[in-house]
């Protein structure tokens, strides 16, 4: 397929890509909001009849015990190579509503943006594929390879019943790799692709103290305060110093980066002043020592409080030694770490830091393993090739602090390897309000996509 007429199509139907998309961002497909059901279901008819006209010969709803999710193919030859496209329909909450310039269902574009919630997360990004798969047929009238596409509607809500879509439609949805497009790129003129997340764990902490708040002036100073014993426990968790995890044994298994890696991550662009703004203006960066900022995101393993509480917090005093207090924790895990063994390490160390006075319970919670695919897999070396000749630059090859959880499951149910092609930029506000997608992002990632099928056919095929 030439590649100026996969353009010179695109081109010609771009203000019709952008009002398809804003149809499909109108429907308010909230999975966490049971009052949204319906609307969840809306959106995946209205995503299952779009796969269709798109050209996909089949599309179907799998029905979950939740949320709906979405089947598509086009098998071409079964002696070509299958890809699976994988993504989810459903959007985060708006909260706090009154943050947004616009409603977040009724999208808008500014300045070369489209806001709305979804946008880029990850409607926005499911639709380039559909548009995709369009363009090439219309330009060639035929894939170079097999397409499958499988969209869940749970995914912003803990993608609780995914993982059973995955075990009981593995023969449907087998593939030689699964593409992701569900991440951003370093900058808009920094094309880059993701090749590794972190994996998860966690833990959560009670602390029982008296059996009821105290009065502080009558039992201060000889009963534990179950909110001091709390932070005794979490200050022992991180070396003051190095700042590293001081679980026994949470680095045992860790696989660290090589030396080729770190000069690959230390290739990439990194402004510090533009992520500590983006942080919201942090005063500094702090982590592990010896590892710099891309390295401690990409390739470290953390230990995170996410929350805490205990005692009074409202206006005025109330002075008191509280019953109880708690707090969250989790882990970013990297590879050869197993979530649940971390875990249940952290929770070993909370109960052995426990100090009298207080009884301690600690609940391990094991979550998503780390994923990373070779940056020489040939998938994500077509993938390159296909970003760059729409950028004209070769991309970087990045990797992902956070976690897909479904990229987990595919990579432990079926051993299914995933590149990772995400349009977004660092500032759309992704769970944010005035969430965006820059049309020049969507734009090309139409037609990086419609490369890809081409690059991948090739690159599987010889593989």
């Amino acid at each position: 397929m030439p590649e100026n007429d996969l353009d010179t199509y695109c081109a010609a139907n771009e203000q019709r890509h952008v009002d398809e998309l804003i149809e499909f961002l109108r429907i308010p497909s909230i999975s966490a909001d049971p009052a949204h059901a319906a609307d969840v279901r809306r959106n995946a008819e209205y995503l299952a009849e779009a796969a269709r006209k798109a050209g996909f010969h089949h599309a179907e709803i799998i029905e979950t015990a939740g949320h709906p999710a979405v089947y598509a193919e086009r098998l071409v030859d079964p002696k070509l190579p299958t890809a699976l496209i994988y993504g989810h329909h459903d959007v985060q909450p708006v909260d706090p509503l009154n943050e947004w310039r616009t409603s977040p269902f009724e999208p808008e574009v500014r300045d070369g943006n489209l806001y709305g919630r979804g946008a880029v997360d990850d409607k926005g990004q499911v639709w380039m594929h559909l548009k995709a798969v369009e363009s090439v047929l219309a330009v060639r009238g035929e894939l170079p390879l097999n397409l499958k596409l499988i969209v869940e509607g749970e995914e912003e809500s803990g993608s609780v019943h995914f993982e059973e879509i995955v075990d009981a439609e593995q023969a449907r949805l087998r593939a030689d790799i699964l593409v992701v497009s569900d991440t951003s790129i370093v900058a808009p003129g920094i094309p880059s692709l993701c090749t590794g997340l972190r994996g998860l764990a966690g833990v959560q902490v009670q602390v029982q103290g008296p059996a009821l708040d105290l009065h502080s002036g009558r039992f201060g100073g000889d009963v534990a305060n179950p909110i001091a014993s709390l932070a005794e426990i979490l200050a022992s968790l991180h070396d003051p110093v190095t700042r590293r995890v001081r679980v026994p044994g949470f680095y045992d298994d860790v696989r660290e980066p090589s030396a080729d890696e770190r000069a690959l991550f230390a290739s990439v662009p990194f402004d510090v002043d533009e992520f500590r703004a983006e942080a919201g203006d942090v005063p500094a960066t702090i982590g592990e020592a010896g590892w710099t900022d891309r390295e401690r995101l990409w390739a470290r393993p953390t230990l995170e409080f996410n929350g805490i509480w205990g005692g009074y917090s409202g206006p005025g005093q109330k002075t008191i030694i509280p019953a109880t207090a708690g707090a969250k924790i989790t882990c970013r895990l990297v590879p050869n770490q197993d979530p649940q063994h971390i875990a249940e390490l952290v929770r070993d160390a909370v109960l052995a830091a426990a100090p009298i006075g207080v009884t301690v319970t600690a609940n391990a919670v094991g979550g998503g393993r780390p994923v990373v695919t070779s940056i020489d897999h040939p998938a994500v070396q077509a993938a390159s090739r296909a970003m760059e000749s729409v950028f004209g630059i070769t991309p970087a090859l990045t990797r992902e602090g956070g976690s897909i959880p479904p990229v987990e499951s595919f990579a432990r149910v079926m051993g299914l390897q995933a590149v990772l092609v995400g349009l977004g930029l660092p500032d759309d506000q992704i769970h944010a309000p005035n969430e965006k997608f820059t049309l020049d992002m969507y734009f090309k990632g139409i037609r990086v996509l419609g490369r890809l099928w081409d690059e991948l056919a090739v690159a599987l095929r010889t593989s």
